[in-house]
């Protein structure tokens, strides 16, 4: 039994791999994060594949339906893991799959299907250097977020995190208030038609979306310089 882990585009469908392309036309069972959303993205990249089996797995996924879509491997030798877009796994509910997987398969092959992934992706374009990346993934919207805000300014290295369009500019405030001169970027539908890469400090960055409310809208991926980096 294969278990193939396929990053698929974050938006320009260019992106896909010629190896990506061939495993999802030859997986015989498709795990998805939204298989509605899968399905629309195999038809785009228009392949041509025998017909295939889907199965959920996403954040919300009770156990119960984990279990499901665990068992449903048993019936297959080649099996494909996307998310609905991006390399699954990174601050996605694919690792939860993977970890099950394992347990349940420890004879199983597990190999990754490398490409696209909006923390890479953002950080190359950064201009920002240092071997040390820490990624915290999504910022919590609860309780407890300007201390995170205190800790991570605390941090010396580049630290990367994902934020919605609902709250891009409440963190990008708090930011205003702990970093000071340290430089940062934004990351704003990478890879799509309005893409875009901001950078400057935090007080800066807040006035630009804060001026231009069209432009809050999208996936962003936010990078803070290491400590050193100054414009």
């Amino acid at each position: 039994m294969l278990l193939s882990v396929v990053a698929t585009p974050i938006g320009n469908l260019k992106d896909i791999s010629l190896r990506a392309k061939e495993v999802l036309t030859q997986a015989t069972l498709i795990v998805a994060e939204d298989t509605r959303t899968t399905g629309q993205l195999l038809k785009l990249l228009t392949l041509e594949a025998r017909p295939k089996e889907f199965v959920s797995s996403h954040a919300q996924s009770t156990n119960t339906a984990l279990t499901k879509a665990i068992e449903r491997c048993s019936k297959h030798e080649y099996i494909a893991l996307v998310t609905d877009a991006g390399t699954p796994a990174i601050s996605d509910p694919g690792s939860v799959f993977v970890n099950a997987f394992r347990s349940s398969y420890p004879q199983a092959i597990v190999v990754p299907v490398p490409g696209p992934s909006a923390l890479i992706a953002a950080v190359s374009v950064s201009g920002f250097s240092g071997n040390h990346v820490e990624f915290m993934g999504f910022v919590p919207h609860k309780k407890g977020r300007q201390t995170l805000f205190a800790a991570i300014a605390q941090k010396g290295h580049m630290v990367v995190l994902y934020e919605s369009p609902h709250r891009i500019l409440k963190t990008l405030e708090a930011f205003v208030e702990v970093l000071g001169e340290r430089q940062m970027m934004v990351a704003r539908e990478m890879t799509k038609m309005f893409e875009e890469y901001p950078r400057g400090t935090a007080k800066e960055l807040f006035t630009y979306y804060y001026d231009h409310p069209e432009k809050v809208k999208g996936e962003f991926v936010i990078v803070l310089a290491p400590q050193h980096v100054t414009s």
